[in-house]
């Protein structure tokens, strides 16, 4: 597939009842299921402030946290996977997207928002993102993204829509990852070279991203990144950046 920015991967046309998604139970999640809450978590998302040139903290790496992590793509934000719990400095994070008992671990610049997935929140001013994607409208404006727009960071290196899919074109080639294939990921998140070759690069060529743990639910994994699950060992050094 040739894609320049992540909203490419999920077109309405890319629903299918092929697996997306694998979590740490072994349950599978389709594409059709995939790209609709995707949908659904950028209109929530845009609620809580999110759009170009701001910072989402994501704290997890379930089925969930990928989403907010897609949804805020959509929105042209960047999304920060396992964020320092002291965020006072950064003007521009604007949501922190968390499991509701870890929310209150976590100091947020003035005006920054809380959405919480897991158990109901208690407090007021958190949002509910589990409530959230089940009422939020499954269809999403079209988008015109720049290539440019920033996508993901670690804090210190920040990569583009454009490179990110870039070196996940690369990764897919030569690690001969394509449709079907299965990539397990067994490395932070808030690695960035772990969202490019765990979760982009599969999803790129119709292939199955398996989260953490879920491994041990399948009989087959093709290649793994960071691990030595599979028959191919992704190292994450291997992932070129700049």
């Amino acid at each position: 597939m040739n894609a320049q920015t992540v909203d490419d991967l999920f077109e309405r046309d890319r629903r299918s009842d092929d697996p997306a998604l694998v979590d740490a139970t072994g349950k599978e999640f389709d594409y059709h299921w995939l790209v609709t809450t995707t949908y659904k978590s950028g209109n929530f998302l845009r609620h809580t402030g999110v759009r170009r040139g701001v910072t989402v903290g994501v704290v997890g790496e379930g089925p969930l946290a990928v989403l907010a992590f897609c949804g805020t793509a959509l929105l042209e934000g960047t999304t920060r996977f396992g964020p320092p719990t002291d965020l006072t400095d950064g003007g521009e994070f604007r949501t922190l997207v968390a499991p509701v008992d870890d929310l209150a671990e976590y100091d947020l610049p003035d005006g920054a928002q809380r959405v919480g997935y897991g158990d109901k929140p208690d407090a007021p001013d958190v949002h509910h993102y589990d409530a959230g994607l089940w009422s939020e409208n499954p269809s999403f404006p079209p988008t015109s993204i720049d290539p440019g727009t920033d996508l993901v960071t670690d804090g210190e290196v920040t990569v583009t829509h454009e490179r990110a899919l870039e070196v996940a074109g690369e990764v897919a080639e030569a690690y001969g990852i394509d449709d079907g294939c299965r990539v397990a990921v067994d490395a932070p998140l808030a690695d960035p070279r772990t969202v490019i070759a765990g979760v982009l690069a599969p999803l790129l060529v119709g292939g199955t991203v398996v989260l953490p743990g879920g491994a041990a639910e399948l009989e087959r994994v093709d290649v793994g990144v960071g691990t030595d699950v599979g028959d191919d060992r992704l190292a994450l050094e291997t992932v070129p950046l700049e």
